[in-house]
């Protein structure tokens, strides 16, 4: 009886296994592939061998992006916008939050639904009324207008969010700083901030990463060349008038590396800033 189930062990250990690897390889072999054609010597799809570096390696792809494209004005430009979306969102969000959480006004309720039904429709369900407003106030082709569409999209859900984290928080806390003379915003920032570090940091990283390989808005948004980002800049090597996956690989390969170091060290931030203990209801 032994002998049999350690032989029923090993088998079920073993088709495991092969499940584990036969998954492994579905997820990671089209990751690996982009890599091998970002350095393939070959330039359209066609010509790239099924199996990873098999046809060599080479750096034309990548120098050609650095010195044949705008490859660096779409990544400031990509940059300019996700850290004006990130910052904006996180004061405008956390500053709603708190008045949401710490105080008692008419239509206070209504207001808070009214946020959560905006959240519910889709953003391409608007396009076409944000394509007006930005064509009337002049947004149009404007790295400031879609960091508006960005800023304004991600108002809603992350109020809700923030308004949640903060009604933990207990309110003594605000009653011990107003006794001692604290204005509300000095409570805002010196005490309901640090405590609320956790969620605002979320809030910072989910808001940059959000804007940063998106295409549908910089696509209704912006014109010109100068003014496209990593997206629209990418995908053009991979329209309807050119095969270049190569040189898209490439360019995909140079944005993710900073990307994951980026996502690295604020992963590491968020989980200490998990640890910040406060008095909480």
């Amino acid at each position: 009886m032994k002998k049999n189930y350690g032989a029923v062990e090993i088998l079920n250990r073993g088709i495991i296994y092969i499940v584990f690897i036969l998954i492994s390889f579905f997820v990671f072999y089209p990751l690996v592939y982009t890599v091998s054609a970002a350095f393939s010597p070959g330039n359209g799809i066609a010509s790239l061998n099924i199996v990873p570096f098999k046809d060599g390696v080479t750096l034309k792809h990548f120098i050609y992006v650095f010195t044949k494209t705008q490859y660096w004005v779409w990544f400031r430009n990509t940059l300019v916008i996700s850290l004006w979306t990130a910052l904006l969102t996180v004061i405008i969000a956390s500053l709603s939050a708190y008045v949401f959480s710490r105080f008692r006004f008419v239509f206070k309720k209504p207001l808070m639904v009214s946020l959560l039904i905006l959240q519910i429709f889709p953003s391409f369900v608007g396009m076409i009324a944000i394509y007006v407003i930005l064509l009337r106030i002049g947004g149009l082709d404007t790295l400031w207008g879609l960091v508006l569409v960005y800023v304004a999209g991600n108002i809603p859900y992350n109020t809700w969010m923030v308004k949640s984290y903060m009604d933990t928080v207990s309110q003594n806390l605000d009653e011990a700083a107003r006794i001692d003379g604290a204005s509300h915003f000095r409570i805002y920032s010196t005490i309901i901030l640090p405590i609320t570090k956790p969620i605002i940091t979320f809030l910072g990283i989910s808001s940059f990463t959000g804007p940063w390989m998106d295409f549908i808005f910089p696509k209704m948004v912006l014109r010109t060349p100068a003014k496209q980002t990593l997206a629209l800049g990418l995908f053009a090597f991979v329209s309807d008038k050119k095969n270049e996956f190569t040189n898209f690989a490439a360019g995909a390969l140079v944005i993710a590396v900073p990307f994951v170091i980026f996502f690295l060290f604020t992963q590491k931030a968020m989980i200490q800033s998990m640890g910040s203990g406060a008095v909480k209801e």
